[in-house]
Parts: structure tokens; C-alpha cells; sequence
């Protein structure tokens, strides 16, 4: 997995971006910008299903590290993505029933690099993150997971729950953390898994939970509504690593 620029600025520069192939997570342009550049890239950006945000001129100057942005700036992804069947190939290769990751709606950079971290520690083969409402691998991501995004396949796609569809076919059986779902001690966590793991403050999205086999919960004993989602997926995980331990199903 290669290290690329993070941010890059200027028309050229972006559109030249766009036609290399690189992944761009997300586009800023300024609002109410019309003129045939900026429309070439926004058509390159739709094509790539890069998130478009169209921000004012004051937005635009306090991103810009270069001050010469021509009303363009492009976030870069800082590691290549990999393919969902690069995880699966990771659990075959060392001969362990699939156990992965899928996120909805992860907004914080922080959040995603500590969730790669712990995932990787666990054991588990890869995370899968959407294209659309969700943080990407941004430096913020790399440096937060401390290294492990050298090591742990994060694949990015279009349609979660068609992903989850494709993935029960392959024999996985899914899990979605929900306060209301079986506590987690109770609950069958062995075999091939995908723990579908939602943000603080709107959790799994309905279409996502309606796609999961059953969801599970983990017990609580305070007063505010529920943890971290980076701590809820340790939490989870390691519940997972010890069910596997237990049952020798791994």
C-alpha cells in the first residue's frame, strides 16, 4: 500500500489527479462555479463517485495550504483501498474463518484509525467502509492507526448492503452492535463473521441492520446512552477473539 500527496490543489493539478487514477475521497469547490475547468473535474469527480462538497470562498482559504487553490481543493486517499476480495484472500491465506469489519457512517478520522488499530490486533482480515457519508484514509486515519494500516486490507464500496448480500453468499453470518440486540455473551460470535458497527449518533442505518443476521449488544451498567464507536468495536472484537479461542472455530 503506497503513501500518496494528501491534499491537492489548483485545477491542473486536480484534474491531472482525477485522470491518474488516484482514489480522491472528496472534492471542494467553490459554490456557484461555473466555468469549463472546474465543470471538467466535477464530471471526472462524478465518475469516480468522489463526494462533492461545494464550500464559499473563506472555506476554501483555510483549507488551502498553498494559497492557490483556483477555487478547487481535492483530498487525496493517503493509502491505496483494497478489493473485498483482497480480505477474504487474507483469511484463506492463513486458513481462518473470515472475520471482518464493516462500518456505516464513520465520520471521524480519529474513530477510524483507533477502530483499523484494534481490528488488526484482533485478528480480524479487513474493514469495509462506504464510498458516500463516511470518513476515508486520510492521513489523520494513517496516523491514528499508528501502522496498522500497513497491514489490515480497508476496502471502500458503493452499497453496503449489496456488499453484505455478496459476503452471505461467501458463508459470512453478520452481527450489527445495537443496544437493543443480544448481549453479547450470549450471542454466537464464531465461524465466519462481518460486525456491522454504526457511529455514535445515528448507529447502523436501517437498510444496513436490515441486511444483518441478528444484532448484538454489549451489557452496560451507566447512565449515558452508549460508548465510542471505536471503543464499541474493540469491545466487540475481543469478544469475537475470545469465542473463537473458546470453540477453537477460528
Amino acid at each position: 500500500m503506497g503513501y500518496h500527496e494528501f491534499t491537492i490543489e489548483g485545477r491542473n493539478a486536480v484534474m491531472e489527479a482525477f485522470r491518474s487514477g488516484k482514489t480522491i475521497d472528496r472534492l471542494f469547490v467553490l459554490d456557484g462555479c461555473q466555468d469549463g475547468p472546474v465543470l471538467s473535474i466535477k464530471r471526472e469527480a462524478k465518475k469516480q463517485d468522489t463526494l462533492i462538497r461545494y464550500v464559499d470562498k473563506e472555506r476554501l482559504d483555510q483549507l488551502s495550504e498553498t494559497g492557490k487553490h483556483q477555487g478547487v481543493i481535492a483530498y487525496a486517499a493517503a493509502y491505496d483501498y483494497a478489493e473485498v476480495d483482497d480480505i477474504l484472500n487474507s483469511a484463506k491465506e492463513k486458513n481462518e474463518a473470515p472475520f471482518v469489519i464493516i462500518l456505516d457512517n464513520i465520520e471521524d478520522p480519529h474513530n477510524l484509525g483507533a477502530i483499523i488499530r484494534t481490528a488488526h490486533q484482533a485478528g480480524a482480515h479487513g474493514i469495509i467502509i462506504p464510498k458516500n457519508r463516511a470518513v476515508g484514509l486520510t492521513a489523520t486515519v494513517a496516523r491514528t492507526s499508528a501502522g496498522a494500516l500497513n497491514y489490515l486490507p480497508v476496502a471502500k464500496v458503493t452499497n453496503l448492503s449489496k456488499t453484505i448480500e455478496d459476503l452471505k453468499k461467501e458463508g459470512l453470518w453478520f452481527a450489527c452492535a445495537d443496544m437493543d440486540g443480544t448481549e453479547m455473551y450470549d450471542a454466537n460470535l464464531t465461524g465466519p463473521i462481518g460486525l456491522v458497527i454504526g457511529s455514535e449518533g445515528e448507529g447502523v442505518s436501517r437498510l444496513v441492520k436490515e441486511k444483518c443476521d441478528f444484532s448484538v449488544a454489549i451489557p452496560m451498567k451507566g447512565r449515558i446512552d452508549s460508548l465510542n464507536a471505536s471503543v464499541a468495536a474493540g469491545v466487540l472484537c475481543y469478544e469475537i477473539v475470545r469465542q473463537r479461542r473458546t470453540t477453537g472455530k477460528s
